[in-house]
């Protein structure tokens, strides 16, 4: 049974993929990226990685595409009626093309079904968010502050941009 759930998850990840790429709509894009998001996270659930498949809908499916939502209705965009790019079809196509044949060469290649240091036993040992904790915190500790440092420095800029300038802002600045 587990081929069949992999095998749906995957081509409906495809083609939901393809989809948000192609549709000329907005909202019909973001509604394939929702359904991306929430298959990609069915994957996730397929490998006994329940933590990154709630960490996918919260963060992914649930903040980030609603931000992109909130942006469209800001906008107002106008489109026209059609729903696929015509004219990109044949990219379509190659890139479907050039993708299958990847897929085949990964298959056949020495690296297929390689497992990590990580297998399943140990994982049910200390279960799935400690597991990524110890190996966050131990292993990639020092990229995950350098992501934190640019995080406040991108929410110190946001915060910089949006600010109004005050009177006293103005006069200083004259003077």
């Amino acid at each position: 049974m587990l081929p069949v759930f992999f095998a749906y998850f995957a081509l409906v990840s495809v083609v939901s993929g393809v989809l948000t790429v192609a549709l000329r709509n907005p909202v019909q894009c973001g509604i394939a990226l929702l359904s991306l998001l929430g298959h990609i996270a069915g994957l996730f659930v397929l490998l006994n990685a329940e933590f990154l498949a709630a960490v996918q809908i919260i963060i992914y499916a649930g903040a980030i595409l609603i931000l992109y939502l909130f942006v469209l209705m800001m906008l107002n965009l106008k489109t026209e009626e059609r729903y696929l790019h015509r004219r990109y079809a044949w990219y379509i196509l190659g890139v479907a093309v050039i993708t299958v044949e990847l897929m085949l060469m990964l298959l056949a290649s020495d690296y297929a079904g390689m497992k990590g240091p990580a297998t399943v036993e140990v994982v049910q040992q200390v279960g799935n968010s400690t597991a990524i904790g110890i190996l966050m915190f131990s292993d990639y500790l020092l990229p995950f502050e350098i992501v934190g440092v640019f995080l406040l420095g991108a929410i110190v800029g946001a915060i910089v941009l949006t600010k109004n300038p005050t009177r006293a802002d103005i006069e200083r600045e004259l003077l």
